[in-house]
């Protein structure tokens, strides 16, 4: 690979790095060709699957700030470069890890923080963005609707006293 070349690929890796929510590392030692396609399918628009170079790979990481992949990068490495939901990709790449042993999840980073195989796994446990985004908004709106009862319950209650007071001065004659 000719020097123009190694630059242009640091500078690809360098700016999927940045431009990505997260970076899980992978070794794929093992896998055929149309394993990894299926692997890309399956990742779809959360992911984007990528065969590195080590060396090349650690150049655009360190440049981009993340120096905690340089222990993770020996052996035949890919990354998977995640730009939106990372619950998502990690439930993606666990699955495939399932149907394919040959794939081992080495570690990633996540929104900056390092990440390792059990922690990305846990990750995958979670539930999507829009699950939880769906259980706050119903969570908010039972806050709501319980505010608001206690509300009109105010006025009711108080009218409930009021006629509570007349019926008991009617009857003592007053």
């Amino acid at each position: 690979m000719a020097k123009a070349e190694k630059a242009t690929a640091v500078a690809e890796l360098k700016s999927s790095f940045e431009g990505s929510n997260a970076a899980v590392l992978t070794e794929y030692r093992g896998l055929t060709v149309a394993q990894l396609k299926q692997l890309r399918v399956s990742l779809g628009e959360h992911a984007k699957f990528a065969v590195v170079k080590n060396t090349l790979t650690k150049i655009a990481a360190n440049q981009a700030g993340i120096n905690e992949l340089d222990d993770l990068l020996a052996g035949p490495s890919a990354i998977a470069f995640v730009n939106g939901d990372v619950v998502e990709a990690a439930k993606s790449l666990r699955e495939f890890a399932k149907a394919n042993p040959l794939l081992v999840i080495k570690g990633g980073v996540v929104d900056g923080k390092s990440m390792n195989p059990t922690e990305i796994s846990k990750l995958a446990d979670l539930e999507s963005r829009e699950v939880l985004l769906a259980k706050l908004a119903g969570a908010m709106k039972a806050k709501q609707a319980h505010a608001a009862a206690v509300f009109n319950a105010l006025p009711t209650n108080m009218a409930q006293l009021v006629e509570a007071l007349r019926a008991k001065r009617e009857e003592a004659g007053e």
